[in-house]
Parts: structure tokens; C-alpha cells; sequence
């Protein structure tokens, strides 16, 4: 299984915080968000390459980072080559971008730089091998619709299957929402190739999703463990203090 981490993005929300450093390098609860990740990645026994996709501005940073953290499987860093926020790929891209540079063939681990989680990885994967060979992903009941309308809106079945996708909803369905943590198995891994071909829609991977779930079977991975999604600074300090009230 290939992983990939989405790291392209300039954080413009958090600045100067993210002026001169990405914010998965950013510390929480004493050391970088991207080795929580990593520590997620390690309950698995299956993981072979692990890419992280950035861009020009941040590559020596992760290529750095890459250089002196020590782990089960190979990390490496690669350059999406874009320089600003104005003309960055977007994570539908840059998943798409990993794919074809790194001629990614097998089934594909995706999550998001930023996404601090205290589900086991392990059993999300667990759940997404018995949905194959359909793609699944992770999703969060965030308890008001409120709340919800802010993200992209699931609604499930009870067989867990995505029978409804809305990005940021006035009026939501339910209340969980996609976190950026995606399974797709080897044989689904050219179908983000095909929706792009016909979409300008490629930056928030929830659209990639919506397409997904409405020419395909896709599975909710429902979880009730703590995640922070650290867009801004309000969101960057709860997060701090959820860590450091777990030491």
C-alpha cells in the first residue's frame, strides 16, 4: 500500500505562522503535525512508499524533515513545482500528480498534512479491504448542522455506503463530515484522472468524492475519536491544547 500525504498547500489562514513554514511542520503537543501522522501510518503492517506532495517553496523543508526521521518504510518528498497560493494544483491535482510521477499502481493510502486524528489508522484500513474494490473514506460526526455546513456533508446507509455528498450545504442532511483521509484501491486509483478530464473542480477532494459516490460504490469509515481540523489559528490552538491535555 502507497501513501500519500497532501502538503502542497501555503496556509495563508495561519500567517504569519506559515510564512517560512509548512504548516504540517508546524509543532502540536511537542513535535511536528506530520509525525503524529506518521505515528498513525506505523500501527499499519502493509506500508510500502510514503510520498509527500508540496511545492516548490516548502520541498527543501519536507526533503529535510524526509532526511532525518527515522521510519519503517521509505519517505520521500516531491515537488509539484507550483510557487504561490494563487497558482497551486489543488489536492485533487496533487493526488493526481503522485499517481503518474511516481507511476502509483497499488492500492493508495491518501490524508491530508494538516489532519490531526485518534482513530486507528489500522482499523480504517481494516474496514476499507472488506469494501473493496470500492474506495472509502474516514468520516467525523461533528454533532450540529451548523457546524457541518462548514465541510463536506455525508449521508450514509446502513451498510455505511455514501448515498448523498454535499460540499459546504447551507442546509446539511446529516452531520458527518469527510475528513481528508481516503482509501482507493489500486484498480480505482486512474478513475481521479477520469473525473479531472471533465471537471475544473481540483482542489477540494470532496468533489472528487461526490463524483466518485455517484458512478461508484463508496464507504463510510464513521469514527468517534478526537480530530482537529487546523485551518486557522483558532483551530491550530485547540488543537494544542487537546495534546497537551492528553500528556
Amino acid at each position: 500500500m502507497t501513501i500519500v500525504i497532501l502538503a502542497a498547500g501555503y496556509a495563508t489562514r495561519l500567517y504569519p505562522l506559515t510564512l517560512n513554514k509548512p504548516k504540517p511542520l508546524l509543532p502540536v503537543g511537542g513535535k511536528p503535525i506530520l509525525e503524529h501522522i506518521f505515528d498513525k501510518i506505523s500501527e499499519l503492517n502493509n506500508v510500502g512508499n510514503c510520498y509527500i506532495v508540496t511545492n516548490q517553496k516548502f520541498f527543501k523543508d519536507f526533503k529535510d524533515w524526509a532526511g532525518t526521521f527515522k521510519f519503517k518504510a521509505p519517505i520521500e518528498a516531491i515537488n509539484d513545482e507550483t510557487t504561490t497560493n494563487e497558482n497551486r494544483l489543488g489536492a485533487i491535482r496533487d493526488i493526481e500528480f503522485a499517481i503518474k510521477k511516481k507511476g502509483i499502481k497499488d492500492d493508495l493510502l491518501v490524508i491530508g498534512g494538516d489532519n490531526l486524528f485518534e482513530f486507528s489508522l489500522k482499523g480504517f484500513v481494516n474496514f476499507a479491504e472488506a469494501h473493496k474494490p470500492s474506495s472509502s473514506l474516514a468520516i467525523f460526526d461533528i454533532g450540529e448542522k451548523e457546524k457541518a455546513s462548514l465541510y463536506g456533508v455525508i449521508k450514509i446507509d446502513s451498510s455505511s455506503q455514501v448515498v448523498n455528498f454535499e460540499e459546504k450545504p447551507p442546509k446539511p442532511q446529516s452531520t458527518f463530515i469527510a475528513t481528508c483521509v481516503y482509501y482507493f484501491p489500486g484498480e480505482k486509483v486512474n478513475l481521479i484522472s477520469k473525473f479531472l478530464s471533465s471537471s475544473n473542480k481540483s482542489d477540494a477532494p470532496g468533489n472528487y468524492i461526490k463524483w466518485l459516490s455517484e458512478n461508484e460504490e463508496v464507504y463510510g469509515f464513521a469514527f468517534k475519536e478526537k480530530w482537529y481540523d487546523i485551518g486557522d489559528k483558532s483551530s491550530y490552538e485547540q488543537a494544542g491544547r487537546g495534546y497537551k491535555a492528553e500528556k
